[in-house]
């Protein structure tokens, strides 16, 4: 169907439903003339009267009436879907995906998560545990989440959490048969529980720093892992000491299960951020998750 009937059957519509001319020419923004002038050449193309003319009134012939009742309709459901596709760009719905750490996953995003989707059912989330520094364009991700200091600069970069120490710590069973370090270089003595990470290509070099004096200290041990959880589970064990956050083994040197060792040698870190492409236009489910999880302290 050409542009000119789908246009010319919209007037029609307009004029029929008002059953009138000077409604139909406010409705549509138009003069009574071209309306008239519009009626009367699809009329003359059908070869069909479709509106019968007094000086009061206007009403439609049986075809016009036909016409009225078959393709109303239809254009009512295209404009029906239209609002429907409207609604759907101002609505938050839609999946988010998101690379990020163990870590940043369980101590901040998890409980912003929890928060969050009982208020939006239509937005689902996906989020890939990964310690590497993923391109999350190539791989399309919609963000990813990585310490500040770690944020690429041509990406948008927004807080989401506060600065955070690391905390060194070990089980009373292991201070049993091993004495307590004073200085950082005195790990290289002590058995250790070794993270892999692929952002630091391998075996990661604890870090530590003291009134602007940075020390990285490579440690060794019985025990390598490359997430939180069984370095956690073998520091309790006895088996050696963690580098952990703080915020992850606190609730266990508060009830004394681990001890903690060289807290004056771990300096906070940048906090962690969530990042996306700066060319990226935010939809609606997006950005309420960011809203939700930027950090206001």
């Amino acid at each position: 169907m050409s542009r000119q009937n789908i246009n010319d059957l919209l007037v029609f519509l307009a004029v029929a439903r008002e059953r009138s001319f000077t409604r139909a020419a406010a409705q549509l923004g138009v003069s009574q003339s071209a309306l008239s002038h519009t009626i009367r050449a699809l009329e003359e193309r059908l070869g069909l009267r479709l509106l019968t003319r007094t000086t009061r009134s206007v009403a439609p012939t049986e075809a016009g009436e036909r016409l009225l009742k078959t393709v109303g309709p239809k254009f009512e459901q295209i404009d029906t879907e239209l609002a429907a596709l409207t609604e759907l760009r101002d609505k938050p719905a839609g999946t988010i995906r998101i690379t990020i750490g163990e870590h940043a996953a369980q101590a901040i995003l998890w409980p912003a998560l929890a928060k969050l989707l009982p208020r939006y059912p239509d937005i689902k989330v996906e989020l890939t545990i990964d310690y590497g520094l993923t391109d999350i364009v190539a791989e399309r991700y919609d963000a990813g989440v990585r310490l500040g200091e770690q944020v690429a600069k041509d990406m948008v970069a927004v807080r989401i959490g506060p600065d955070f120490c690391m905390a060194v710590v070990g089980s009373p069973s292991y201070f049993e048969r091993k004495p307590t370090p004073k200085k950082p270089q005195d790990l290289t003595a002590h058995d250790c529980i070794n993270i892999r990470l692929p952002t630091y290509g391998g075996i990661y070099a604890w870090e530590f720093e003291k009134r602007g004096r940075e020390l990285k200290v490579r440690v060794d041990g019985q025990l390598v892992f490359n997430n939180m959880s069984l370095r956690l589970d073998a520091a309790l064990a006895g088996m050696g000491l963690a580098y952990m956050p703080e915020d992850q083994v606190a609730p266990y040197v508060a009830d004394g299960r681990l001890f903690r060792v060289l807290e004056d040698w771990c300096a906070p870190f940048p906090g962690y951020h969530l990042y996306y492409p700066s060319r990226r236009q935010p939809a609606p489910a997006f950005a309420v998750l960011v809203d939700a999880l930027r950090y206001r302290g």
